[in-house]
């Protein structure tokens, strides 16, 4: 396995937080769709392929907790400052200016939890045990976007305000 110098890891979590952040603002200039929002995750679930490898082996129960851990703890801030609304016979993600807030502070939980872990696991454990992490938290927000998606959907758009002219008697 190569070597990651200290310099190259600590570079590594300012750079993804700057690509989610640009991805997520991209994110909220375009409708969103089913495609969208259920995607995602079932691309990052094909990431469960590096647990064929033994070193990333770790106990089932670290993997359930690791996971809990996403999907309750760390998934609320995202769901919390996530809205879906409807823009004629679109729906559309409203930004929020607590998005950033809560992107740094995510960061920033990993950046000490790993350090914490690292005492402890190996290096290919730490990195199963975050993804299995941020699929925890991916899934439960993706969950909450589909299911407010499903409830935008199934109502019928709302009419667009239009100009009323009057009209006129001929008498």
């Amino acid at each position: 396995m190569p070597h990651i110098t200290p310099f190259e890891y600590g570079l590594s979590i300012p750079v993804g937080g700057t690509v989610v952040i640009i991805w997520r603002i991209r994110e909220t200039r375009t409708a969103v769709t089913l495609k969208k929002i259920l995607i995602p995750p079932a691309g990052m679930s094909t990431g469960f392929c590096m647990f064929a490898v033994p070193d990333f082996h770790i106990p089932w129960s670290w993997a359930l907790i690791a996971f809990a851990t996403g999907a309750t703890l760390l998934a609320w801030p995202l769901v919390a400052t996530t809205k879906l609304h409807r823009q004629g016979a679109v729906v559309m993600m409203k930004r929020s200016p607590a998005f950033l807030v809560v992107i740094f502070a995510l960061l920033a939980i990993r950046f000490f939890a790993d350090g914490f872990f690292s005492k402890f696991l190996t290096v290919p454990q730490t990195a199963g045990t975050f993804f299995i992490l941020a699929f925890g938290m991916i899934v439960c927000w993706r969950g909450s976007l589909f299911l407010s998606y499903r409830r935008l959907t199934a109502q019928p758009p709302a009419m667009e305000p239009t100009a009323i002219t009057p009209a006129l008697d001929a008498e």
